[in-house]
């Protein structure tokens, strides 16, 4: 196919969606859902313009699902604007720790039980559904840092530390798979996979984000240098942090999700750019940048703001193509009608499970704990997770398996949390919205 044509499919579609954008916002749709359904059309089973079949592309499928997660999770951290000391966080890490772990043992357990698989694969496949999506779940995630609501914080934490959370449980299904050097008595696993790499992940990347955020700050409010390319700034941190980690043995995904966070952090007065109003009277929109930029209380807000805004038109990017392609593999998939009733117990049974015993005691309410319950998205991070298994040398059978279980899942959930976001989340606000007003009432 030629250039000009992929040219015409890609513009029609992203104008599209520029047009329609705030219409869909109003309907029980999600923009995944749009690009699920063109990337099927694209894919053999309409026109066959794309043909990314997993089984030869997975060095390239994973790369670019690799990428998109990192874009991904590093908007996220820097949304996050809860102090570290707040309650709001132990909510999010039982969610990433605790029911993260319940989940792949449910779903190893129903692997072994109920579709046959060896304890290996049974586990991978657990370790790959496990992780909540950082790249989908934008309409349930915190729309900006001052953002305090436990339900938005809640997923959009979980969703940036559990991506990170579950790579030790995929290199212990390799391990089990004879594919893995676990380790005597699985001591390189636990120490280094685990300990380390959650640890170590979580720490490099505070330093990277810290370091770099307080350099940038300080050259610009006491030098007025190194204004501007806040663009370069974001993709050098992303590729700073995740590189150093890898290097180290530690959590990539955790070090981009944690630099983020240190960033967001960094001479964080005041929250909004708002609300330096009285220093645009009279500037242009250039010096008022500038004069933003260099302010010596405005600086790390800004610096955020713009590195933030930038981000979030990469994630929207990464989402288009990683979608499409999602769209266009299923055409490659089958699952057998015997594992039907796999799906709709993930969604059903074991999400719900898994929160109703990570948040025993917790300080949610019944609405909260129900909708977080219901939203755990899975996607880009599943799908990566499940190329980079078959790029571990991932046995043929064993992958034809759990890629048609994979895509299945996450096909079925850009479809179901993409129909129910918006109802859903509405009528949450609209009754968060009486509580409050009931409350002020009294």
């Amino acid at each position: 196919m030629s250039f000009a044509i992929w040219a015409l499919i890609i513009g029609v579609l992203l104008i599209t969606m520029a047009l329609s954008g705030t219409s869909l916002q109003r309907l029980p749709l999600s923009t995944a859902m749009l690009y699920l359904l063109a990337g099927f059309g694209l894919g053999p089973a309409g026109w066959a313009l794309l043909s990314p079949d997993p089984l030869i592309y997975s060095m390239v499928l994973e790369r670019a699902t690799e990428l998109a997660v990192l874009i991904s999770l590093f908007a996220v951290g820097l949304k996050l604007g809860l102090p570290l000391s707040d309650k709001g966080w132990r909510v999010t890490a039982r969610l990433a720790t605790v029911s993260m772990t319940i989940t792949v043992a449910l779903i190893a357990a129903i692997g072994v039980l109920g579709l046959g698989l060896s304890p290996g694969a049974a586990v991978l496949l657990g370790a790959i559904l496990a992780p909540t999506d950082p790249v989908l779940a934008s309409d349930v995630q915190v729309v900006e840092a001052g953002d305090r609501d436990r339900l938005r914080f809640s997923l959009s934490g979980e969703g940036g530390l559990n991506d990170g959370a579950a790579f030790p449980f995929v290199m212990l299904g390799l391990g089990l798979l004879g594919l893995y050097d676990l380790g005597t008595a699985g001591w390189r696993w636990l120490a280094i996979d685990v300990l380390w790499a959650i640890a170590g992940g979580l720490l490099i990347g505070s330093a990277s984000g810290a370091l770099i955020g307080r350099l940038v700050v300080y050259l610009r409010s006491h030098h007025k240098e190194s204004v501007g390319f806040d663009e370069f700034l974001t993709l050098g941190l992303i590729s700073l942090a995740y590189g150093l980690a890898v290097l180290s043995y530690a959590s990539g995904f955790l070090a981009v999700f944690a630099a983020g966070l240190a960033l967001q952090r960094v001479n964080k007065r005041p929250e909004r750019i708002a609300d330096a109003a009285p220093l645009e009277t009279g500037l242009q929109r250039k010096q008022t940048e500038e004069a933003l930029a260099t302010h010596t209380d405005y600086a790390g807000a800004y610096m955020t703001q713009a590195m933030q805004g930038f981000n979030e038109q990469l994630e929207r990017i990464a989402e288009v193509a990683v979608v499409l392609v999602v769209g266009a593999m299923l055409s490659y998939t089958y699952l057998p009608a015997s594992a039907g009733w796999f799906v709709p117990l993930v969604f059903l049974v074991v999400r719900p499970v898994s929160v109703w015993l990570g948040l025993l005691g917790a300080p949610v309410s019944r609405d909260q704990h129900i909708l977080i319950s219901w939203f755990g998205i899975r996607g880009v991070g599943s799908i990566y997770y499940l190329m980079y298994a078959i790029n571990h040398g991932l046995p043929r059978p064993a992958a034809e398996e759990i890629i048609a279980l994979t895509l299945t899942v996450v096909a079925v959930s850009i479809v179901l949390h993409g129909i129910s976001v918006t109802p859903l989340m509405s009528h949450y606000a609209r009754r968060t919205a009486r509580r409050q007003r009931s409350r002020k009432d009294d």
